[in-house]
């Protein structure tokens, strides 16, 4: 049962969200179990033709990063760098640890890899600065567990209309807000949550409201990380150091 519901993702889901992301617009930010490569690369090569983005969530989300040792953590990152780019051509630029496993050394590796984020910080509504051991420059891009669409159906047990106004909700703040300090609104899907046929009108009248607003960036992970890198983080980090933070 725990694999074919998945499957029915790769069979089904995955055509109903790409239509409706096409839609409206958007561009999908992957963070993908790099194991997909080898067993769906049909799926691969769909998402590449619509410019998305892919960034790493390890091999097989069931394969967590407790109990690695760094030897082992990196190795399994590495892999990942180096599958994502022999089979999209992009540069892995984000991590999102497999079944959000990461460890202490976790951003340094990825880093050290060549990364430019991470989305293993759930603690602000805005990208932020990350030491790494490195000194390279890093940054944490906001990524919402209570948006994510598992959490809401499988965790939280939310109807699908529910979770349809609890999206624009999510939105009217951060829009909000967002006139004053840009702020950056995440939404987590899978395919074979959000693209049940009984769930998917929700979630695409939600994203049809929040692209029908003036002013909004409809973008990726990577994009967010560039920009934020190229004009807010020498200032932000400047702002760290001048409150007494290292």
């Amino acid at each position: 049962a725990g694999f074919s519901t998945r499957d029915y993702g790769n069979r089904v889901g995955h055509m109903r969200m790409m239509r409706v992301l096409d839609r409206h617009g958007v561009r999908g930010s992957i963070s993908l179990s790099t194991a997909l490569c080898a067993h769906h690369p049909e799926i691969i090569e769909l998402c590449r033709e619509r410019d998305w983005e892919f960034f790493s969530h390890g091999i097989y989300n069931t394969r967590y990063t407790y109990g690695m040792d760094e030897a082992q953590e990196r190795e399994m990152i590495v892999d990942a760098v180096e599958t994502i780019r022999r089979h999209t051509g992009q540069q892995c630029a984000g991590y999102l640890a497999p079944a959000l496993t990461h460890s202490e050394v976790t951003l340094d590796l990825f880093a050290e890899a060549g990364g430019l984020y991470t989305c293993d910080l759930f603690h602000d509504d805005q990208p932020t600065p990350v030491r790494v051991r490195s000194g390279k420059r890093f940054v944490s891009v906001p990524y919402s567990l209570e948006m994510n669409d598992t959490i809401a159906y499988v965790v939280n047990r939310i109807e699908p209309r529910r979770y349809g106004e609890m999206l624009k909700a999510n939105f009217d703040r951060l829009y909000a807000e967002g006139a004053e300090t840009g702020t950056v609104m995440c939404i987590p899907l899978h395919a074979y949550q959000v693209s049940h046929p009984h769930r998917l009108k929700a979630f695409e009248d939600a994203l049809g409201y929040i692209t029908g607003h003036d002013g909004v960036w409809v973008t990726t992970g990577r994009e967010i990380a560039e920009y934020y890198l190229e004009h807010y983080y020498d200032q932000a980090v400047a702002d760290i150091a001048a409150r007494g933070g290292q």
